[in-house]
């Protein structure tokens, strides 16, 4: 699976996770260069308190658009060290 915004890889990794029809890939397939860390956090009753990456390609930014549980809930620990995306970026087989 890849994640792809602006023509640039993201993320690419074969061991992605799905939960919630979102595919959270491993941390260590993510291209860090795109990614800076966002105040932005979230919180679900089932998988945790959530932090998220803004992405930046090309001095474009999509602000808050990849999340993370740094210490999910017993129920969501299979995604701990897994990084999901949304707002409009890509993922593709």
């Amino acid at each position: 699976m890849k994640a792809i915004w602006k023509d640039k890889i993201l993320a690419e990794s074969d061991k992605t996770i799905v939960i919630e029809n979102n595919h959270y890939f491993p941390a260590e397939s993510l291209n860090m260069e795109f990614f800076e860390e966002s105040s932005h956090t979230s919180d679900c009753p089932w998988k945790g308190h959530a932090k998220y990456y803004s992405v930046v390609v090309d001095g474009e930014k999509k602000s808050d658009s990849a999340w993370y549980y740094p210490e999910p809930f017993d129920a969501a620990q299979e995604i701990k060290g897994m990084v999901a995306f949304w707002k409009g970026i890509e993922i593709i087989q």
